[in-house]
């Protein structure tokens, strides 16, 4: 415990910005908290002037600047000295596609640029940012490639289908490091998959671009969800930016139903949104799955999943970027099943027919 006279550790920021408004709200929002210390340079090459001095915990990174692009600068931190990177993005559709390149080549989350000053962007995006600066200053960066299109051959489908398999709901929370993991299992499921819902903590704009990307990747189909889309084999429906995303039963199908309700648990979309009605509409039919990310958001949404007979899964610490949303749901007792990464996709396409105590498995897949 600290004692009174203890000061918590000051988090280094550097944020990066070729607009002198943009470094003014950034900087305002970040110095009023205490745990964190900020820095600003209006390029790359001031940046390392700076960072020669006193090397930041994290970068909050413009991508389009003069002199040097943000996405060069990126590549360069991760090739020399790998610091925990946060994009600062608009929403402009070539500044999209390059934050979401940024991501394959190592940033750990996008948070949309200011476009109001600081009275509009201080409640809800100013939350996100703080919370994602301090999930990236203790984030594990690993070098991460993601393939260049769908496999040539498809994968072997499963031999048999039981009625179970058919009627599963997968649903699947995620916020940092958690566009890397997606982008694993989604790619090694096979076309006859189960249907899977998706939060991912990312802004609107950017989850239609992620889901067309893993659309492109994988033999199942992904794409941003749509209010009352149906939840079907074979596809992945991802949450969009800003709206939670949740289930509903009407007799035997299932509908994807949005809304623009409050934040819950910090964050719109929610994973607790998501994993509540998917334990009503799905019960001991569904399976819950949490993966790396910051903060608690998903930890109570996957205990109702279980209690109503749901088989729930978490991302075991060695293979998260960050631990956190994992860890808060095996300490709250959600958790049935710790597993790497790499076994997730094969988890997906099996049935525990009975509840066994939280094992950790850590072998290889």
């Amino acid at each position: 415990m600290l004692s009174q006279n203890s000061v918590p550790r000051q988090i280094r920021v550097l944020v990066v910005d070729d607009s002198a408004v943009v470094r003014q709200v950034l900087e305002a929002v970040l110095s009023q908290e205490p745990d964190l210390s900020v820095m600003v340079a209006a390029d790359p090459l001031i940046a390392q002037q700076k960072m020669a001095r006193c090397r930041p915990d994290v970068i909050v990174l413009d991508l389009e600047m003069p002199r040097m692009d943000g996405l060069a600068f990126l590549r360069k931190i991760m090739a020399t000295d790998p610091i925990p990177t946060v994009i600062c993005s608009g929403v402009a559709g070539r500044g999209t596609q390059a934050a979401l390149r940024a991501l394959e080549e190592g940033a750990l989350g996008i948070v949309t640029k200011p476009k109001l000053g600081l009275r509009n962007f201080l409640y809800e995006s100013g939350l996100v940012l703080t919370d994602m600066v301090r999930s990236a200053a203790g984030a594990r960066i690993r070098p991460f490639h993601v393939p260049d299109a769908k496999p040539s051959a498809p994968r072997k489908p499963l031999a048999q289908k039981p009625e179970f398999f058919l009627q599963r709901l997968v649903a699947i929370g995620a916020s940092t490091g958690g566009t890397e993991a997606l982008t694993e299992i989604l790619t090694a499921l096979p076309q006859d998959s189960p249907g899977i819902l998706v939060v991912q903590h990312m802004p609107e704009v950017f989850t239609a671009a992620f889901a067309d990307r893993l659309n492109h990747l994988s033999l199942i189909k992904v794409k941003e969800a749509e209010d009352g889309d149906p939840v079907t084999p074979g596809r992945a429906l991802i949450a969009p930016g800003n709206r939670h995303m949740s289930v509903r039963r009407r007799g035997k199908e299932v509908y994807v139903e949005l809304n623009d309700g409050p934040l819950i648990s910090r964050h719109r979309p929610s994973v607790d949104v998501l994993f509540r009605s998917v334990a009503h509409a799905a019960g001991a039919n569904g399976l819950g799955i949490i993966l790396t990310g910051m903060g608690s958001d998903g930890a109570q949404g996957l205990l109702e999943m279980k209690k109503c007979g749901a088989e729930t899964v978490a991302q075991d610490e060695a293979s998260c970027v960050v631990f956190g949303m994992p860890r808060e749901a095996i300490a709250c007792g959600a958790v049935d099943e710790v597993l790497p990464l790499a076994r997730i996709p094969t988890r997906i396409l099996m049935n525990s027919a009975k509840k066994k105590p939280l094992r950790h498995t850590t072998m290889a897949p």
